[in-house]
């Protein structure tokens, strides 16, 4: 397993939300944290630790009068740590070259390959072919429903009728290098882990996947290794000392290291 840090910016800001409390409308959000310094301090401390593969995700939508600020950010981030991080939001074939060139190891992708509630393969071959497969994660953010777990898009505000299970795994599996999957349900509320879901995708175990969503102390990190059968790495944020929470992010890397204590 492997500590993936996260960056996640709303409106010009690195926070930490409640997942699911976006809003197109208004910009709005339930705020965990909102920090007082920019995108490049967090993404420096990554650097400076050797913590790669994290993940700066810009939560406005392009059109959004605030998404200027949230881009600004994100460009400040990957140019402070080159190579060292992934980069998501909005991110389509014709803007996935500017996030590239500033640093982005890889451009993290949902929506533009969702489309009508189901997979757009025409969407993702052009993905691919403007990036590579090998600089391509798909971001499966899932939602537990009544028929299973099911990708949730647009900053997690619409249910596709994709279902998260080892078929739709094998079949986006040789698009892309890696998959980043929310557990939308917990994501921001620092109660424990979607421990279905973590089992469901450790039992796969074909590319990387990092698991985000509702670890809340070092139990679950454990837990989390357990279920997912030590295949998955994790992103925590709002239970970071950096984002306001309990655990150290620096205890947090040092268990989750390969070579290490193989957490």
């Amino acid at each position: 397993m492997e500590f993936r840090p996260c960056i996640d910016i709303h409106n010009g800001r690195v926070k930490q939300i409640v997942g699911g409390s976006l809003r197109d409308s208004d910009n709005g959000a339930v705020e965990n944290f909102v920090a007082q310094r920019g995108a490049d301090y967090y993404a420096g401390l990554y650097r400076d630790a050797g913590i790669r593969g994290g993940h700066v995700i810009l939560l406005n939508a392009r059109d959004s009068m605030e998404y200027a600020g949230t881009k600004e950010q994100a460009l400040l981030a990957l140019r402070a740590y080159p190579g060292g991080l992934q980069v998501g939001g909005g991110i389509t074939p014709q803007t996935a070259a500017e996030f590239l060139e500033a640093g982005a190891s890889h451009v993290i992708v949902t929506s533009y390959v969702f489309r009508n509630g189901q997979i757009d393969y025409d969407n993702l071959e052009r993905m691919r072919e403007a990036v590579g497969s090998k600089r391509l994660v798909l971001d499966l953010s899932s939602r537990k429903t009544e028929e299973g777990y099911r990708v949730a898009t647009d900053r997690w505000q619409k249910l596709t009728r994709e279902r998260v299970d080892e078929a739709l795994l094998e079949r986006l599996s040789t698009y892309c290098d890696e998959f980043l999957v929310h557990a939308v349900d917990v994501e921001g509320k620092a109660q424990g882990i979607e421990r279905e879901l973590v089992a469901l995708l450790g039992a796969w175990g074909k590319k990387p996947i990092t698991y985000a969503g509702g670890v809340h102390s070092y139990e679950d990190l454990e837990l989390l290794k357990k279920l997912g059968k030590n295949r998955l790495n994790v992103t925590i944020g709002s239970a970071l000392d950096l984002f306001g929470g309990k655990l150290s992010w620096k205890k947090v890397s040092d268990m989750c290291k390969k070579d290490e204590n193989n957490c």
